[in-house]
C-alpha cells in the first residue's frame, strides 16, 4: 500500500491510491467512517474529498491504512447504447488491434462496460472493458474537434463524447444519446459502477 494525502486547497483533500481497483474500494469506507467527508469524487488512482471541517492527524492517518471493501453491485439493468460503428479511426484501431473493423465491432459490443470515473467534460465517463483486446494508444495529433456523441477508445479505455470539443482518443463510431441534460437529475447520465452495453445500429 503506497497510498498519499495531499491538500487540495482548504476545503479538501487527494487520496492517491495504488490503482482504480483500490480508489473503487475505498469509497463506500471513507463516506461511512469519516465525517468530515461530504463528497468522494474518484479518479483513475484518486479520491477527491471534499470536506466540511479539517480533517484531523488521526483521521489523516486513518485515510492512508483505512481497508477497503469491494463496491455494492450495481442491480440496475445496463445502459443500451446504440451506436453506428463509422468512426474515423475504425480502420487505423483495426489495424492495431490486430481485427478487422467488424471484430472491433464485435469486441466492443460483445462486453460489458463500467463507468469507473468521470472527468475531462461533463458528462464523460472513463469506461472499463472485461478484456484487453481493444487497447490502443492516443491519438499523436489530437483533433481540435470531436463531434458530441463520439464513441472513442483510447489506451484500456473506452469514452462518448458528450459535447463537441477537443479530443485525442481514437473514434470508432457515433450515438445519439444524450450524456448531458440539465433538465435530468443528475445532469450526468453516467455515473460510477453504471454499467453499459453497446449496441450496433
Amino acid at each position: 500500500m503506497t497510498r498519499r494525502l495531499l491538500d487540495y486547497g482548504e476545503s479538501a483533500v487527494l487520496l492517491e491510491c495504488d490503482d482504480l481497483a483500490e480508489a473503487l474500494s475505498l469509497v463506500g469506507p471513507v463516506r461511512e467512517q469519516l465525517e468530515p467527508v461530504v463528497e468522494v469524487v474518484p479518479g483513475a488512482r484518486t479520491l477527491l474529498l471534499r470536506l466540511a471541517a479539517p480533517l484531523t492527524g488521526g483521521q489523516r492517518e486513518q485515510l492512508l491504512t483505512l481497508p477497503g471493501s469491494p463496491p455494492e453491485a450495481d442491480d440496475r439493468p445496463p445502459v443500451a447504447v446504440p451506436v453506428r460503428y463509422d468512426g474515423d479511426d475504425l480502420a487505423e484501431v483495426a489495424e492495431l488491434t490486430g481485427l478487422s473493423p467488424d471484430e472491433v465491432v464485435q469486441a466492443h459490443t460483445g462486453q460489458l462496460w463500467t463507468v469507473g470515473f468521470c472527468g475531462f467534460a461533463p458528462g464523460f465517463g472513463y469506461l472499463r472493458g472485461e478484456d484487453d483486446r481493444l487497447r490502443v494508444p492516443r491519438r499523436q495529433t489530437p483533433r481540435t474537434r470531436v463531434p458530441a456523441g463520439a464513441v472513442a477508445l483510447a489506451d484500456d479505455w473506452s469514452a462518448i463524447y458528450p459535447r463537441s470539443g477537443p479530443g485525442g482518443w481514437q473514434l470508432i463510431g457515433r450515438t445519439e444519446l444524450a450524456l448531458w441534460d440539465l433538465d435530468r437529475d443528475p445532469p450526468a447520465l453516467l455515473q460510477p459502477g453504471l454499467r453499459l452495453r453497446f449496441e450496433a445500429l
